[in-house]
């Protein structure tokens, strides 16, 4: 255990060092600062009468109250969410082999899989902060900005409803530390992103009967993002979730172990 706790301490000083975990944080603050902003507009749409895209994002919204307001959350944290995940393990993994230091990270005296267990704990950390940063400072905005119908019941029913698919979205983000492996580097896990979230408005537009069988549209289910069309999940939705979650864990440790990182 040694070893892991070395692994872990070794991550935990390239992220606390880096640029990147402040500025995915401020991303973050960012997005809920607007959110709260947005719906604001919407409870005062004389403010923004003037501004034709304002008003056709406030119009989004619908109902301007509490109940609105998480569904909103939701939709960032099962959507913003896999883009800004997927780019923290893409760079928790992919800065390896593009800072060229996968040599001296081998060289400690940890094994290779104490390394990318430590690597997946840190970006389990780091995502999950990224979550509370959105939850947090979008209720505070939301309460600065005085939406209606607030109470503690729907608040911490809400917590619920967003930590779950915050952790489901961190779950189905595994794969992309496997590509950033692969391809030493972030373009190709960077791509898969891309093509993961094209793939499942693809389906949810055109196939709604199939989504609950994609793993990356599965947290956007589970809150609701989806849509009222697409509103139940089947036990085998759990069970792709956690293969896909899985095989990038076990593809990512594969490859670390026997792959050449010469």
């Amino acid at each position: 255990m040694k070893g892991f706790y070395e692994a872990v301490r070794v991550e935990y000083l390239k992220v606390i060092g880096s640029k990147i975990l402040w500025i995915t944080i401020m991303i973050f603050a960012f997005i809920a600062t607007m959110m709260g902003l947005l719906v604001f507009f919407a409870m005062h749409p004389e403010l923004i009468k003037n501004s034709a895209v304002m008003s056709a994002k406030a119009t989004i919204i619908g109902q301007a109250d509490w109940p609105a307001y998480f569904d909103l959350l939701y939709q960032m944290i099962a959507m913003i969410g896999l883009i800004g995940f997927g780019f923290v393990v893409s760079w928790i993994f992919g800065r390896e082999y593009s800072d060229r230091t996968i040599k001296d990270l081998l060289a400690l005296p940890v094994t290779r899989i104490q390394v990318v267990i430590a690597k997946f704990v840190l970006f389990a950390l780091w995502s999950l902060i990224l979550s509370l940063v959105l939850f947090i400072l979008g209720l505070a905005t939301g309460l600065a900005v005085r939406i209606e119908n607030w109470s503690a019941d729907t608040a911490s029913h809400a917590f619920t409803i967003f930590t779950i698919t915050s952790i489901l979205t961190i779950l189905i983000s595994t794969p992309v530390a496997f590509f950033a492996s692969w391809g030493r580097g972030y373009l190709l896990p960077l791509g898969y992103i891309i093509l993961t979230m094209i793939l499942s408005q693809f389906i949810i537009a055109g196939f709604p009967g199939a989504t609950p069988y994609i793993p990356w549209a599965i947290p956007a289910i589970y809150c609701g993002a989806a849509g009222p069309e697409i509103s139940h999940l089947p036990d085998a939705s759990g069970i792709i979730l956690g293969a896909t979650c899985v095989l990038g864990l076990a593809g990512t440790g594969l490859w670390w172990r026997y792959a050449d990182q010469t």
